[in-house]
């Protein structure tokens, strides 16, 4: 009977600090040329477009104090149980984020109330900062989601978007628009299947 020979992963060791060793320099970022860039006539009105085809609703509103008043029409949000806010200034919210540790005691949060940063008429997407999230789950673990964005930040395209971003003050941001949706199994339309089931963006000036 023979002997079977231990397997060595000397060669293949040598091949991957080779690669780790050798310094590639690749190609530069391409120059964008902003001026021929889509451009929008009005790019709110856009942006509204655009999320409104993509199943959010975008209100336009002058001050923060709107936002409890048109929240509290939605049968969802005036039956919620547990509400975060990180807008404190236009939403008190319900749950103290600052007290829990484990993001898994966010699993049966209802409505998140997030902040954006700026938002993108071409896509209808809105840019959140991870710095303002003390959990980043609760951008996707809630049922409902609201961001807060003013509208003086809003940018034409996801060029003068990454253009705006340049390098992210934290470790994690994301574009969000939505809601969540799917038709992976028998081409049916889920809505919340990989976050939240409903969007509501206010535009504040």
């Amino acid at each position: 009977m023979l002997k079977k020979t231990p397997a060595t992963t000397t060669s293949r060791q040598a091949v991957l600090d080779r690669l780790t060793g050798k310094h590639v320099v690749g190609p530069g970022l391409p120059t964008v040329a902003f001026d021929q860039t889509v451009q929008f006539d009005d790019p709110v009105a856009k942006f509204i477009e655009v999320l409104s085809t993509v199943g959010g609703q975008a209100h336009v509103i002058d001050d923060v104090e709107q936002i409890g008043q048109i929240l509290g029409e939605i049968p969802v949000y005036a039956n919620a149980k547990r509400v975060v806010s990180l807008v404190p200034e236009a939403i008190a919210g319900s749950l103290d984020v600052a007290t829990i540790d484990d993001p898994h005691a966010l699993a049966s949060v209802d409505w998140t109330i997030a902040r954006g940063e700026f938002a993108v008429a071409e896509n209808g997407a809105i840019w959140v900062e991870g710095a303002t999230m003390p959990h980043r789950v609760l951008l996707f673990i809630a049922q409902y989601l609201a961001i807060v964005v003013s509208r003086s930040q809003m940018v034409h395209n996801l060029h003068q978007g990454y253009a705006r971003i340049g390098t992210p003050k934290s470790p994690f941001g994301v574009f969000v628009s939505g809601p969540s949706k799917t038709a992976d199994i028998e081409q049916s339309l889920v809505l919340g299947a990989h976050g939240c089931r409903a969007l509501q963006v206010f535009l504040t000036p």
